[in-house]
């Protein structure tokens, strides 16, 4: 059997970045966006582009639906829908709260159960690797939003590998810190910015999507065929340990 894997948010910064990554381990893709035009501009021709939002129930029943008519079941999730949405919760709009749990959240449950669903009624086994953040698992300044967010789908990702361990179907997620994405740019558009966000960390640096693409294509691969339910970080250490005080 091919490997089929479904890339969503395939065209932003990291999903660009694991779709390279999983075709170079051999995978047949899969990818999506709201956009036509931007999957068009980040693939040309190549792999099953699929036009749909998926953070909401139709939307992710669509996509698995086009890949059954065109005789493709894949087998691995990689969920790289998401957005930044940064603020102090008081002056935060609902329109941006709810926008940044759209993104960051719903899109992963509908996205995760219509891909489950089709895996079991395919009696298949699988995996998916959504995003985290780093904020979800320390108290970052005007992160409240995007650390709900990121925090729910933590939960999820536990609930669902707890669920579907019984069907094959392994579930993790990674937890990185900011990244050199067009969904960052805003955030370290200054020299000071980027010198204050990279200082942060006690691994200094800003982080590549090539880095964490390639952690989660390993956590989709046999390699990993005994880990679900596992939030892995790559923050250079920001949510867990301090850097020496010099």
């Amino acid at each position: 059997m091919n490997k089929v894997a479904l890339i969503t948010g395939a065209a932003g910064g990291l999903g660009r970045a694991v779709a390279a990554r999983l075709v170079a381990d051999g995978w047949q893709l899969i990818v999506t966006s709201r956009q036509a035009e931007h999957l068009s501009a980040a693939f040309g021709n190549q792999h099953l582009q699929v036009v749909a939002d998926c953070s909401t129930v139709a939307g992710a029943r669509q996509i698995l639906q086009v890949t059954k008519e065109a005789g493709m079941l894949p087998q691995a999730l990689a969920h790289c829908v998401g957005n930044i949405r940064l603020g102090a919760m008081h002056r935060m709009s609902e329109a941006d709260f709810n926008d940044c749990l759209n993104a960051n959240l719903v899109s992963a449950f509908h996205t995760l159960s219509a891909f489950v669903g089709a895996l079991r009624e395919a009696r298949s086994p699988g995996a998916a690797v959504l995003v985290s953040s780093a904020a979800a698992r320390i108290g970052t300044p005007n992160h409240e939003a995007v650390a709900a967010a990121k925090a729910g789908l933590e939960g999820l990702v536990r609930g669902a590998a707890a669920t579907y361990a019984a069907n094959a179907i392994r579930i993790n997620a990674v937890a990185p810190g900011i990244m050199e994405t067009p969904a960052s740019a805003g955030i370290i558009a200054s020299p000071a910015a980027r010198e204050g966000a990279a200082r942060q960390y006690p691994l200094p640096g800003i982080g590549s999507p090539d880095e964490l693409a390639e952690l989660m294509s390993w956590l989709l691969s046999d390699s990993a065929a005994r880990i679900t339910g596992q939030t892995w970080a790559m923050d250079g250490g920001f949510a867990s340990i301090r850097p020496l005080v010099k």
